[in-house]
């Protein structure tokens, strides 16, 4: 099973949005948010609450790809997340996100008794790759107890 299966298959709110994975590497997650009526704003675009959950997701897929081997002695979890949303989000979305820290680095905090933060950084584009908002959002690995 892909990290996208597990996710759409685990986090309910990823099959409400019907958010697709174009891909999910260590490296970078993309994942694309369909122009969908049910979730327009005002002004015909993709709700800014649409938009966060998409990025988050983003975040959460390249967190999965990249610490899915430390599952069994840490749980994944956003801290905090700032967006700045640039301009106006039309049709289809995509968000790329791309960790902010080696995971080496990671897991070496990890094994070395502490809880890591670390940030995730996240583009949400325009079908005309317009970059429409930029995502931060700081995660951690909680050691299990």
């Amino acid at each position: 099973m892909t990290v996208g299966e597990k996710l759409t298959a685990t986090v309910p709110m990823v099959r409400t949005l019907n958010l697709e994975y174009v891909e999910t590497t260590a490296e970078r997650a993309v994942l694309r948010l369909p122009d969908q009526a049910d979730f327009h704003n005002h002004v015909a675009g993709p709700h800014a609450g649409a938009m966060f959950t998409l990025a988050e997701s983003a975040s959460g897929a390249i967190v999965i790809a990249a610490f899915g081997d430390q599952l069994h002695r840490a749980v994944p979890l956003a801290v905090r997340a700032e967006i700045g949303y640039k301009k106006l989000a039309m049709g289809e979305v995509t968000a790329t996100a791309t960790l902010g820290r080696p995971v080496a680095e990671v897991i070496a905090e990890l094994d070395a008794g502490q809880r890591p933060e670390f940030d995730v950084r996240v583009e949400i584009q325009r079908a005309d790759g317009a970059v429409t908002g930029e995502m931060t959002i700081v995660w951690t690995l909680r050691p299990n107890a």
